[in-house]
């Protein structure tokens, strides 16, 4: 396999040369360092330790202990590390993915989630094997399942998705997630349909369609709430003013923005900062992805 393309203690690195015939590499960034990688592989990453900001054409991303995120081919993600923090990433060719679909049946996508400590100590143990590994093909098999198996959750709307073939399904599927992450990656602002379309190329209507179909909510609806829960995460961890808030969560007005966060929370926004700060930092973060605050917890 080839060498390990590791960014440490500062060191800024491009992948930019990478070709779809190359090896799949196992990449690191480590203690302030960034790394670019090329756009002709999938990504994938895993923060192992502190944390992580990721640029890509998605958006922006903030990764925390035991989050993971993937993402497709022309994404380019700029990886850069905290102090003291370690993320390790796996760089797929197209062989390495049919590799993985021949292996198991299955594939892996665009997306992002949180795994345990348990599966982060296995994805680590398995990276560094198949660094070690002198047979390409042979050391990189244990990772590449075990990191489907993190998807295993995403995996299962595959056959959700309109298509005759399975092949079909997977490569509308994917497109889907693309453009879910990119509504994840864009928060702070309004998304349109149309650059969802162009990022998936697919129609408008296909798009909103089958996007709904396969959520349980339109692509409008999912940014609305995207944008209420980083004002939510931003009234709970800065001293922002709630006009600031309003503006950085993509709101033209506070009127609008007091309104929807309302609807959404049950209280104003300055009462909702001032329950969440009485309360310890889990359950503070639990009530971010909240409907509504419970009459308990508001008392």
């Amino acid at each position: 396999m080839r060498e390990l393309s590791l960014a440490d203690r500062g060191q800024t690195l491009s992948l930019d040369k990478a070709a779809d015939d190359v090896a799949p590499t196992c990449l690191g960034v480590a203690r302030l360092g960034s790394l670019q990688t090329a756009g002709t592989t999938f990504t994938l990453w895993i923060q192992v330790r502190g944390s992580a900001w990721v640029d890509a054409k998605e958006g922006r991303f903030r990764l925390r202990q035991g989050h993971w995120i993937a993402f497709e081919k022309e994404s380019r993600p700029l990886v850069q590390a905290g102090r003291n923090s370690l993320c390790i990433g796996l760089s797929l060719s197209v062989d390495a993915l049919r590799m993985l679909s021949e292996l198991a049946d299955c594939g892996l996508y665009a997306g992002r989630g949180e795994i345990g400590r348990a599966d982060m100590r296995v994805a680590l143990r398995l990276w560094r094997d198949a660094l070690k590994s002198d047979l390409p093909a042979h050391g990189l098999r244990p990772l590449l399942l075990h990191m489907a198996s993190l998807q295993r959750g995403l995996a299962t709307n595959v056959q959700r998705c309109p298509g005759r073939s399975r092949s079909r399904k997977r490569q509308v599927f994917g497109r889907m997630q693309r453009a879910r992450l990119y509504l994840e990656g864009n928060s702070h602002r309004v998304v349109r349909i149309g650059e969802l379309a162009e990022l998936t190329n697919f129609s408008s209507w296909y798009l909103s369609k089958t996007f709904q179909s396969l959520y349980e909510e339109s692509p409008q609806s999912l940014s609305a709430r995207l944008r209420l829960e980083r004002a939510a995460d931003l009234l709970r961890d800065t001293d922002m003013m709630v006009g600031e808030v309003a503006a950085a969560s993509g709101f033209d007005n506070c009127c609008s923005f007091a309104r929807a966060f309302r609807a959404r929370y049950g209280q104003s926004a300055s009462r909702f900062r001032e329950t969440v700060a009485k309360l310890p930092p889990q359950s503070a973060k639990s009530l971010v992805g909240s409907r509504k605050l419970s009459a308990a917890t508001q008392s």
